[in-house]
């Protein structure tokens, strides 16, 4: 009897690991609901379907900002971007929160072994990796790969350096804004992330008295749109056609829409008005197949997490960090409030929950923290934004949320709060602390008008009213958090002139006493944004900025 209880008791921890479900988490760059699960009759995504098939698919999820590293803050900090007062790439949230306990660190304090791979947290223009989040170094490769010769310039090129962290990005080339190579699918950077997944996963069935929290982000969609060959020709670029909508909504604020500067960064790609009709079809069928090539690798991970007997006790989330403009309204990338931007791609299965299910429940990308936590029978994180859906799960019909809230800023301070229902948007567009009159509205009603056509703001102002009683139950926005130096209270308004002219000296590289336009945009952390202030700092319209007009149009 002695021998059995201690033989009991000796077993207990392993008993324990193993009842605790694992975790693998799938985060998906640039990936819209462009799928066949959700729909769409083009596009080939048969393991991001069948994944859906053992799970419950949302069909009106949203992330909280439509940009990669606010967005990724939200998902594993469950704080809102509104919340952190973080809006850019460059600033790392525990500038805003240094004592955030992330999605991953969370899971590792309560037994698990937290890894992730590829692009979790956003890495680059200025931030870095989170190490308190994981139990092991993270792996990545690199953000930006190419694999033809004539894609890749010894010095390597813009983007690709921006992601690695290094000055003077600007003067690099432009890399090319698709790739289509015959080679095998991991010569690519998401072909190499699944690989060291699937090592992962025989790794951890060697362990089974440890559970674990597997984070693995693939790359693909965003740009550049790279894939090997054999999936570029899944396609039919006759197949594809323009959005009929090429134009802002009528009505809408001119600072809303995005400028979409960030295609604008590659090769061959203008710096200004549309891109050419080839352009735009080949754009589109290299999203369609950099997003088949994902899928082929999720394909490989669920695969092997199946054949290391991992599939009855794991709870698998597929999310995607934002939408995507894919030439609608005229416009590319991400950088808006509008639906195309924010709603998201979200699957969830786990052990007890019937698959093959849609909801139309509102979720946020902050409600994924909390959710899990339950999910895994762990304790309430204390202080999120985020609310559980777990609920959800167990009853698609029901929801944990009335509306949705999501957030996108313009320059000079300007934040669009969004409130998202299930039949409309409001935005209200003002500086954090202005008075409510004094902002700028958009209504959009996706019953009558899914394509968001016109700003409704002015002819339906009961809604409006409705909806910013909602919006006024949420917390004012925080202004942006500086990533900078606390600044010395010694310095005067003398210095800080001081300081425009050694920006001006930094940015005037060839010394001519002129910035050029390149020049002007160099390390600006608002790059969708900053073209939009060249001509308001070009006084005399000359093309260049003098340093006079430089300094000037600097000041506030």
């Amino acid at each position: 009897m002695i021998r059995a209880a201690f033989f009991f008791f000796a077993l207990c921890p392993a008993l324990l690991a193993a009842s605790k479900p694992n975790v693998l988490l799938i985060c998906v760059d640039d990936l819209k609901p462009l799928l066949g699960c959700y729909g769409d009759k083009i596009v080939q995504s048969p393991n991001i379907d069948r994944l859906a098939a053992r799970g419950v698919l949302f069909e009106k999820a949203f992330c909280n900002q439509a940009v990669c590293s606010p967005s990724r803050s939200a998902l594993t900090t469950g704080l809102r971007p509104q919340t952190l007062g973080i809006y850019e790439l460059s600033t790392n949230f525990r500038k805003a929160a240094p004592d955030a306990v992330t999605l991953p660190q969370y899971f590792k304090a309560n037994g698990y072994r937290a890894e992730g791979l590829g692009k979790i947290f956003h890495v680059g223009h200025g931030n870095v990796n989170d190490e308190a989040s994981w139990s092991v170094p993270h792996y990545s490769p690199k953000t930006i790969s190419y694999v033809l010769k004539e894609n890749n310039p010894p010095e390597s090129t813009r983007e690709q350096a921006l992601f690695e962290n290094k000055k003077e990005a600007w003067k690099l080339p432009r890399g090319a804004p698709t790739e289509n190579a015959d080679v095998p699918d991991n010569r690519y950077g998401d072909g190499m992330i699944a690989d060291e997944a699937i090592k992962r996963l025989e790794a951890a069935k060697a362990k089974p008295d440890e559970p674990f929290f597997l984070a693995v982000g693939f790359l693909k969609p965003h740009l550049p749109f790279v894939a090997p060959k054999k999936y570029w020709d899944l396609y039919d670029p006759a197949s594809f056609k323009l959005p009929e909508l090429q134009k802002a909504p009528e009505g809408a604020p001119e600072f809303a829409p995005s400028s979409w500067g960030e295609l604008r960064q590659y090769k061959d790609m203008p710096d200004k008005g549309p891109v050419t009709k080839e352009q735009a079809i080949h754009l589109i069928h290299g999203y369609h197949a950099a997003t088949s090539y994902m899928d082929a690798q999720l394909g490989k991970v669920l695969d092997a997490l199946d054949s290391n007997g991992f599939a009855e006790n794991t709870i698998i989330v597929l999310w995607g960090d934002h939408g995507w403009h894919l030439g609608d309204h005229g416009m590319w990338c991400k950088h808006t409030n509008y639906e195309q931007a924010a709603r998201i791609p979200l699957l969830v299965a786990a052990p007890g929950i019937a698959g093959g299910q849609h909801t139309q429940a509102l979720v946020e990308t902050v409600d994924i923290y909390p959710t899990l936590a339950e999910l895994a029978s762990l304790p309430a994180p204390a202080k999120l934004d985020g609310r559980s859906f777990a609920s959800v799960l167990k009853n698609p019909a029901t929801s944990t949320r009335d509306h949705a809230i999501h957030v996108y800023p313009r320059g000079e301070g300007l934040i669009g709060r969004a409130i998202r229902t299930q039949r409309h948007r409001l935005v209200e567009w003002k500086k954090p602390g202005d008075a409510p009159g004094t902002a700028v509205l958009e209504l959009y009603d996706y019953e009558s008008d899914p394509t968001e056509t016109k700003n409704l703001a002015a002819d339906q102002p009961e809604v409006v009213e409705e909806l910013r009683k909602l919006l006024a139950t949420h917390p004012e926005a925080r202004r942006q958090v500086s990533n900078k130096p606390d600044p010395k209270k010694a310095e005067t308004k003398k210095s800080s002139k001081q300081d425009r002219g050694a920006a001006f000296d930094k940015r005037d590289t060839n010394k001519d006493g002129q910035l050029t336009k390149e020049e002007f945009l160099l390390n600006q952390p608002d790059p969708d944004e900053a073209p939009k202030r060249f001509p308001v700092f070009d006084k005399d319209g000359s093309g260049t900025l003098s340093r006079e007009e430089y300094i000037k149009g600097g000041r506030k």
